[in-house]
C-alpha cells in the first residue's frame, strides 16, 4: 500500500532543522540530526529537501518570516509616527537580542558560515540584509530625516550591535544602551 502524503511533513523537518541550526549552527548540524531530530526515515526528508542547501534557504525564509512578524508587531502602535516605528525596531531587537538563550541574529550567523557569493545560500542572507536597510530608509524618508540614507546607515549598525551584543553579554551588556542610542540619533536626525 502507498504512503499518504504528509501535508505536515516539510513543516516538521524546518522545526526540527531551526532548533538544531539555532543551537549549534547550519555547518555544524548534519541531515542525519535532522532525522534523528524529527524520528523520520531519510526518504521523507530528501522528498522534502533535495539537499541541505535547499533546507538552509528555507530555514533562512523561515528566519525572515519570523522577523517580518516581530517588526510588523513592534511597529503597529505607531501607525502614523514612522520616528516612532524606528525606535520600536530597535526595541524589539534590544528585546530578542537580550533574552536568555540567543545565539545572535541567525541571517547574521548562517551568512557568516557562507562567506561564497556563488553559493545558494549566501545571496538569500544579503537580501534580507537589504530589506532590513530598504526599511530602515523607507521609514527614515517618511520621518523626514534630512539624511535618511544616514539615519537608515546608523540604525542598521546599531540593531546589527545590538544583536552581536546582547547574544553575547544579554542585558549585562552594552545592547541595552541601544534603545536610547536609537532615540538621540533619531531625535537629532529629523529635528
Amino acid at each position: 500500500m502507498a504512503r499518504r502524503p504528509d501535508p505536515t511533513a516539510r513543516q516538521r523537518i524546518l522545526d526540527a532543522a531551526t532548533r538544531l541550526f539555532d543551537t549549534y549552527g547550519v555547518h555544524a548540524v548534519g541531515l542525519q540530526q535532522v532525522i534523528d531530530e524529527l524520528g523520520c526515515g531519510k526518504n521523507l526528508l530528501y522528498r522534502e529537501f533535495a539537499t541541505k542547501d535547499e533546507l538552509v534557504v528555507a530555514y533562512l525564509g523561515r528566519c525572515r518570516d519570523a522577523w517580518t512578524a516581530m517588526i510588523e508587531a513592534a511597529t503597529a502602535p505607531f501607525p502614523d509616527d514612522p520616528a516612532a516605528q524606528l525606535v520600536a525596531i530597535v526595541r524589539t531587537t534590544v528585546e530578542h537580542a537580550t533574552a536568555p538563550g540567543y545565539r545572535g541574529c541567525p541571517v547574521h550567523n548562517t551568512h557568516a558560515e557562507f562567506p561564497d557569493a556563488a553559493h545558494p545560500v549566501h545571496p538569500v542572507a544579503v537580501r534580507h540584509f537589504t530589506v532590513v536597510q530598504e526599511l530602515l530608509l523607507d521609514l527614515a524618508e517618511r520621518a523626514g530625516a534630512a539624511d535618511p540614507k544616514a539615519l537608515a546607515d546608523r540604525l542598521a549598525l546599531i540593531i546589527d550591535g545590538a544583536n552581536t551584543n546582547g547574544a553575547a553579554l544579554g542585558n549585562r551588556g552594552s545592547a541595552a544602551a541601544a534603545v536610547a542610542f536609537a532615540e538621540d540619533v533619531v531625535r537629532a536626525a529629523v529635528s
